[in-house]
């Protein structure tokens, strides 16, 4: 049983609807109206969040020609850190207006801090909650500094083995945090379905005792979709107003009319779990009316033997059960028995 989790006193948990983030990264393509124009697409699309990343170059990495600064492969094969950081951060001196655009529609904003200054500026402007990136997870200090902000935070995963993440959840409560999400991720950009091993999230929830969420950075909403029926109750996802216009993450995040379908599906894939019928009480409802069970089909005269030209198993159910059917032929009819006519026991004699 995971610990209780809210946001902004929004509950989070199996018993409600997914908490769906809507992550904006990198895909205001350094435009500040297009940012703004992402949160009102988060809001159209009936998110509870958007994400942001509180970052500059220089407090994520530093500008140096080593080889273990440039990317090999991938997404960004080629580029240096410094470079995509410098392109894909998000200005610090956007943060209040998408705050403000955010709370305006009622959605909940919040952001990934890289460094201790950023998380002092975050709650500078009263975050609600805080988010640790996947790659920050062993940065025990800077989750201790977060913690002691006292607001819910939500931890990735991402390449974090066991111990790791025991250390990440060590350090959030010995920083006095109380309510924590993780989220299980596969830091790939894209990541392939048949990698995502979603049966981990019934994993992470048993072995740590709390919620579990979803960063997916698939294509489409299709594993976001069955993540739920594994047990998440947060979903994380990428938000672009047009992957065509391009941008650092723009290749692996969804449109707003996908994003919209996202949260519908993700809801009614909620929906649809209820709890197990364990008695199957009430399964039929008005319609076991139209189940099989046994009717007379042709007359019957009283006295004469019932016979399988006499009764059928047949549409609809007010019948005896089609399992009698042995028991019923060859016993006499009580009295006459007319075409149409739902069989029941007092309609029959006992065989001779």
């Amino acid at each position: 049983m995971s610990q209780p989790f809210a946001i902004a006193g929004r509950p989070i948990g199996l018993d409600h609807a997914p908490y769906i983030i809507a992550e904006l990264s990198g895909n205001h393509n350094g435009d500040l109206d297009r940012a703004l124009a992402l949160v009102d697409a988060a809001a159209a699309s009936g998110a509870d969040a958007v994400k942001l990343q509180t970052y500059t170059a220089d407090t994520i990495t530093i500008d140096c020609d080593r080889p273990e600064f440039r990317i090999n492969g991938g997404l960004w094969d080629g580029r240096s850190l410094h470079e995509l950081y410098r392109e894909a951060s998000t200005p610090w001196e956007w943060h209040a207006a998408l705050f403000a655009r955010a709370k305006g529609h009622g959605l909940h904003c919040f952001s990934s801090p890289f460094d201790p200054t950023a998380v002092d500026f975050l709650a500078a402007l009263d975050a609600p909650a805080y988010k640790i990136a996947s790659f920050e997870l062993v940065d025990t200090p800077l989750i201790r500094k977060v913690a002691a902000q006292g607001r819910p935070m939500i931890m990735s995963t991402g390449i974090a083995n066991f111990a790791e993440i025991e250390d990440a959840l060590r350090a959030a409560r010995e920083g006095g945090a109380q309510q924590i999400a993780l989220l299980h991720c596969i830091s790939a950009y894209p990541a392939k379905p048949e990698e995502m091993r979603l049966g981990t999230i019934a994993m992470l929830g048993d072995a740590f005792g709390v919620p579990i969420g979803l960063s997916d950075h698939t294509l489409g909403s299709a594993v976001a979709v069955a993540s739920i029926a594994r047990g998440a109750v947060i979903i994380e996802k990428h938000l672009t107003l047009a992957r065509a216009d391009g941008g650092p993450d723009a290749e692996f995040s969804l449109e707003p009319m996908e994003f919209r379908q996202l949260v519908a599906d993700c809801r009614m894939a909620h929906a649809a779990l209820g709890g197990p019928l364990h008695d199957r009480k009430g399964v039929g409802g008005a319609n076991a009316q139209f189940r099989r069970s046994l009717y007379v089909v042709a007359d019957v005269t009283a006295g004469e033997v019932v016979t399988e030209a006499h009764v059928r198993s047949i549409r609809p159910g007010l019948g005896l059960p089609p399992k009698h059917l042995p028991e019923v032929l060859g016993r006499p009819a009580a009295r006459d028995l007319t075409r149409g006519e739902p069989l029941d026991w007092s309609m029959l004699g006992q065989r001779q």
